[in-house]
């Protein structure tokens, strides 16, 4: 256990106007993310704080994730797309996530069911690391449009949230943002987002 991620559990990520009040989002799956945490920390995963969320490594190397939304609680994969899956509980994030997926949760009852199904996922995300699996990125990295690079620099708490969001949320972000031919067109999608991303949420949730 990490008393650097203490703090998530009690005020949240801090990202939005809710943090640190009773309307944080953490606080509509307290029950759900605290066995979440105690499942996570019987294994061999570290945990950490990254991102201003819990997130669980092994051997240095991001494995997992641990947040909350409006409407569910979420334990994400950062290699989930290479894991077997037998039980069909990993969801993409987004149409466009390519690597992360997750197991979604909305009552405390799914947590406690699937607890030995979440271990021996874990148990295969590590194994994954152990064997220095890799992801295929045979497509080319997204380019940041300029309009969003400026949004960055003006607010970095905003850039923060961006950066918090799941690989395939910020790239189904990307994909919107850059579809706009016209520069004001990019900004005002931009603007209208910044919500939901202050949310934690990708453009499909």
């Amino acid at each position: 256990m990490n008393p650097k991620v203490d703090s998530y559990f009690i005020d949240g990520c801090m990202r939005c106007p809710l943090g640190g009040t009773p309307e944080c989002k953490v606080h509509n799956w307290d029950d759900e993310l605290e066995k979440l945490r105690e499942i996570v920390l019987a294994t061999d995963l570290t945990e950490e704080l990254k991102w201003k969320v819990p997130c669980y490594t092994y051997d240095g190397n991001n494995v997992s994730i641990l947040s909350a939304l409006k409407d569910k609680a979420v334990f994400s994969f950062f290699k989930g797309v290479l894991m077997k899956d037998p039980h069909n509980i990993l969801k993409k994030p987004g149409p466009n996530s390519r690597y992360d997926r997750q197991i979604e949760f909305t009552d405390i009852a799914q947590v406690n069911e699937l607890e030995s199904v979440i271990k021996d996922y874990i148990a295969e995300a590590i194994e994954i690391e152990k064997q220095g699996l890799q992801v295929e990125t045979n497509d080319d990295d997204l380019d940041y449009p300029a309009e969003l690079v400026e949004k960055f620099d003006d607010d970095p708490v905003f850039k923060s949230a961006f950066e918090a969001l799941t690989p395939g949320r910020q790239r189904g972000y990307v994909i919107h943002f850059s579809g706009a031919k016209q520069s004001s067109t990019r900004t005002r999608r931009i603007e209208k987002a910044i919500p939901q991303i202050f949310e934690g949420k990708g453009m499909y949730d």
